[in-house]
């Protein structure tokens, strides 16, 4: 799991090579050092994984020596992505929460011993940055091949949103050990001389130039099997260097108008053929047994039903389709995740037809006939990829659950990385 990206520090995980088995992806070795800030996130990780060694600290308080001795053979790491994300101020390597992955860059050249495996994932927008521009000078100066891509969980068949840049990067065995080392010490003076730079346009204007050569050819139909042809945006994409849930009818959809919701034509139609894509399971899949008292915790509450019906993602049991599920979840309503219709023998357009039209107490009553819930946090790591083994902690509260689960990676999604990594 990932978190504090609310801090400077990026979470990052290194792993040495022995006989143990990671569970997910089967790959043999174990991490010899998780590092990150976030208390709670911490606290989670300790939980699931006692005997691992987790520092507590930022990765530039960490020194050269410290790492050298580790003498691992992967880095795995999620530098904060608010620099990036297309709806923050995208202040790139200027934001002062990428000094810590600017460090890993200074730094890597510099390891007694270079890792032969890292996996580097953020947000969509991180393609295009001068983060991404210093990361590929980096490597390929350092002697290592990689390949970039986007990919949702709805590749690997999981009915979740959440489209997330990658690199996999692999040491090149062809490259000689003088040239290794002429280059890395060419790679780390650009490094520290561009991320001093203002000149943010310049690296910018860069980024189409970056060689092709050192690329990984993928097969990625091989690695990600389940298209998501119903929506091109959720399509497994290898980079190159440059609801209310129920679905209406074609007839309905075809007339152009607006729903009964805050949605077009267009948005219902994307649904519905989100919904008929076989590939993908159903939500209930992911669901949890309830019964029927456990289920009122999560239960949205008047209040919220009536300043954000007409906003909500509503998705139904039978659902092949979720909104990504940002930290904010629980807290937080618009674009912070899709919520459950409990009641399905209630009709979505009968509750929102007219709505605008009753008085307040009529409009919660229809509203509340829906049953509307959030999925709980086990429901959210079920469509995350975790396994059933993974737990959270007593004292950990529902809202610093989602926040965690929010920042974090989808497991599946990283294990066929991970496999295809070193393969």
């Amino acid at each position: 799991m990932q978190s504090g990206k609310d801090a400077c520090g990026a979470v990052a995980s290194v792993v040495s090579s022995d006989n143990n088995i990671h569970s997910e992806s089967g790959i043999p070795g174990h991490v010899v050092a998780a590092i990150d800030i976030n208390t709670t996130a911490n606290q989670i990780y300790r939980h699931n994984f006692p005997d691992t060694p987790l520092w507590n600290k930022t990765i530039e308080g960490i020194a050269l020596d410290d790492f050298n001795k580790l003498s691992f053979d992967m880095i795995l790491m999620s530098p904060p992505c608010q620099p990036f994300t297309r709806i923050g101020l995208q202040g790139d390597i200027s934001d002062p929460r990428t000094k810590s992955f600017l460090y890993v860059l200074d730094l890597l050249p510099r390891l007694h011993r270079l890792p032969r495996f890292i996996l580097l994932e953020n947000v969509k927008g991180f393609e295009s940055s001068a983060a991404r521009e210093l990361l590929v000078k980096t490597l390929t100066g350092c002697g290592y091949s990689f390949q970039e891509f986007m990919v949702s969980p709805t590749s690997v068949g999981i009915p979740n949103s959440r489209l997330r840049y990658f690199l996999i990067a692999k040491m090149s065995t062809s490259f000689s050990t003088q040239a290794r080392s002429e280059v890395r010490s060419q790679a780390r003076s650009e490094v520290r001389s561009q991320a001093r730079s203002e000149g943010m346009s310049q690296a910018m204007s860069q980024h189409s130039q970056s060689s092709t050569s050192d690329r990984v050819c993928i097969q990625l139909p091989d690695v990600f099997p389940h298209f998501a042809e119903a929506d091109s945006s959720e399509q497994p994409t290898v980079l190159s260097p440059t609801c209310p849930g129920s679905c209406q009818s074609e007839e309905e959809v075809r007339e152009g108008q607006v729903l009964y919701k805050l949605e077009t034509a267009a948005d219902a139609q994307r649904k519905r053929s989100q919904n008929q894509d076989l590939s993908i399971r159903q939500i209930q899949d992911f669901l949890e047994p309830q019964r029927e008292g456990d289920l009122e915790q999560h239960l949205l509450p008047p209040r919220t039903l009536l300043r954000y019906a007409l906003l909500l993602d509503i998705v139904q049991p039978t659902c092949r389709r979720s909104v990504c599920f940002t930290k904010g979840y629980g807290r937080y309503v618009e674009g912070t995740g899709s919520v459950l219709q409990g009641c399905t023998e209630t009709q979505m357009e009968s509750v929102f037809a007219g709505l605008d039209q009753v008085s307040e107490e009529e409009k919660v009553q229809q509203l509340l006939k829906l049953k509307l819930r959030y999925f709980t946090p086990r429901e959210v790591a079920n469509l995350m990829g975790f396994p059933q083994s993974f737990m959270f902690p007593e004292g950990v509260s529902t809202l610093q659950q989602y926040r965690t689960l929010g920042n974090s990676l989808n497991v599946v999604v990283v294990s066929r990385l991970l496999q295809l990594l070193v393969s």
